[in-house]
């Protein structure tokens, strides 16, 4: 893949632990996580967790029975920093899942409200209903650190060929709304050990993997996100214990997903 390395170079994770924002007024680098529900936005956050505290990491909940949306809140998620009450300056929002059904998930207009900073933590999505002005979890005046400042659609590499035109429809109405709103916009492509043997049997070949390298240009062309905005990841799910490989995909990610949005915040 000329878009990323030919070989799977060592990232460590100092980049990501070491992260500042640039900008006085910031206080975290909020990343908003959409996708079909039982992608992996869950185990994501649990995967990036895991590779800051160096043992795996369990606190997004996550199903394994991929069957309509397991989060039905909006839920800010920060992570550990050292001792208690200290947290790194990012947080991640996980989401309800969008889903094939036109009544079905989150609904892409309170997507682009969470975008904006309207929605408090908390809130259970309906979605039948958008969220209203006089909900108590509406946010009427959201400050810079109340939206979100880089969106990262997450898909499943073994539903990217299967994705129903409903959630592509919806996926490609929040990127539009992301672009509108000035806000950066990457893809991560989960559970790629799953999909594909050659990762399976090593991670280190997912640069190698021509499926791999397929199903990120289907993704390409069904999104519309170029080829170097789209990261294959393998997230911790059966592992007892940490792996550097799996780490450095996830750093990896981690590393462009705050450029993004540090490049986002800094022109505002």
């Amino acid at each position: 893949m000329e878009e990323h390395t030919m070989g799977l170079q060592r990232q460590r994770p100092e980049f990501v632990r070491d992260y500042h924002p640039h900008n006085d007024e910031l206080q975290q680098l909020r990343i908003l996580l959409c996708g079909p529900a039982g992608s992996g936005k869950s185990s994501f956050i649990n995967s990036v967790d895991t590779v800051l505290k160096g043992r795996v990491c369990g606190r997004a909940l996550a199903n394994a029975i991929s069957q309509g949306s397991y989060t039905l809140q909006y839920k800010t998620y920060k992570i550990q920093k050292g001792g208690a009450g200290t947290f790194y300056p990012f947080v991640f929002n996980d989401i309800m899942g969008i889903e094939k059904d036109t009544n079905g998930g989150v609904r892409v207009d309170d997507i682009n409200l969470a975008m904006k900073g309207h929605i408090k933590d908390g809130y259970n999505f309906n979605p039948r209903i958008k969220i209203s002005e006089d909900d108590r979890s509406y946010n009427r005046t959201p400050t810079l650190n109340d939206r979100a400042h880089v969106l990262v659609c997450v898909v499943s590499t073994s539903t990217v060929n299967i994705l129903s035109d409903e959630s592509v429809r919806k996926m490609r109405e929040v990127r539009l709304a992301a672009r509108d709103l000035g806000i950066p916009q990457l893809a991560i492509l989960t559970k790629i050990d799953e999909a594909c043997p050659e990762v399976k049997k090593d991670v280190k070949n997912v640069y190698k993997s021509k499926y791999l390298k397929e199903k990120m240009e289907e993704l390409n062309v069904s999104l519309g996100l170029p080829l170097n905005c789209i990261f294959p990841v393998k997230s911790y799910h059966s592992e007892i214990d940490t792996d550097d490989d799996i780490d450095t995909l996830i750093s990896s990610a981690m590393k462009n997903i705050i450029h993004y949005g540090e490049d986002f915040v800094n022109s505002l």
